[in-house]
């Protein structure tokens, strides 16, 4: 697997995280699927919470760590503390406090996803690289025009998408589904696909993606995973993650960068309003 020396950098880890993750047998690569889509987490985990989230073994856990070059989970865990220093945000304390609480009125549970959105917009500067943000905008403003594709639970925030790019006049199409429509043949030479898709992940969207690929369309994807399966069609990526309450995940940080993307786009847009 080359070079064995841990990362040093967060950006080294998610490249040798893409790196090694194919290769990985089915428990490894469930630690792999993981922790790349919880980056936020390792920081304040123990690693038995990570393994559990991850459904293996914390031996499992730890012998993933050494793949990636680390002596173990407290060596990869103190190169996410150390680049978060300062700033990451205490929401596992918050959460359990609030979590602990007998009150389950819809008050408490309001406050309970304040405090996850909350830490999910407070985490997004982490997970965002400037740097892909600047190219992804680069990127759909000088597309001539943006297909937007996001079903499931990401459908809400394409839908937005599409609203804001509409009302700064930015050639956009939704793609839905509706009516099991297939509108791939509307992408031509010259547009660009903005795609948005979560674990479980979306079949219709993959496909969307897949076929827009093989006709070299440019593709921006916002995920939570930099080793999920939009990661072989080489988009620009930008990772975003949620924290959750009870299984249930309020979208929070997805809309800020959906909101600052657009807006970004429609100021570098020629002709825009």
């Amino acid at each position: 697997m080359g070079d064995n020396a841990p990362p040093a950098s967060l950006k080294a880890f998610e490249e040798k995280l893409l790196e090694v993750s194919e290769s990985l047998p089915k428990r490894l690569r469930q630690c792999a699927d993981y922790v790349a889509a919880n980056k936020d987490r390792i920081a304040v985990s123990t690693v038995a919470e990570m393994a559990e989230g991850a459904g293996v073994q914390p031996s499992a856990l730890m012998r993933f760590c050494q793949i990636l070059g680390f002596s173990g989970f407290s060596e990869m865990q103190r190169l996410f503390r150390e680049s978060y220093v300062g700033g990451w945000p205490d929401y596992s304390t918050r959460l359990k406090h609030l979590r602990e609480k007998p009150e389950g009125s819809p008050a408490a549970l309001l406050g309970e996803f304040v405090d996850a959105g909350r830490a999910s917009l407070e985490s997004l500067l982490n997970t965002v690289d400037p740097a892909n943000l600047t190219e992804a905008a680069n990127l759909l403003s000088a597309a001539n025009v943006v297909h937007i594709v996001g079903l499931g639970r990401s459908f809400s925030i394409a839908t937005y998408m599409a609203y804001i790019f509409e009302k700064m006049e930015v050639p956009a199409v939704l793609h839905t589904s509706l009516g099991k429509l297939d509108n791939r043949h509307a992408i031509r030479k010259g547009d660009a696909l903005l795609a948005f898709t979560f674990s479980p992940y979306s079949s219709p969207t993959l496909d969307l993606v897949e076929n827009a690929a093989a006709r070299n369309i440019p593709i921006v994807a916002v995920t939570d995973s930099a080793i999920g399966p939009l990661a072989k069609f080489r988009p620009v990526t930008l990772l975003v993650s949620e924290v959750d309450f009870g299984a249930f995940r309020s979208p929070a940080a997805t809309l800020c960068l959906a909101t600052a993307l657009a807006v970004s786009v429609g100021t570098a847009k020629p002709g825009s309003a």
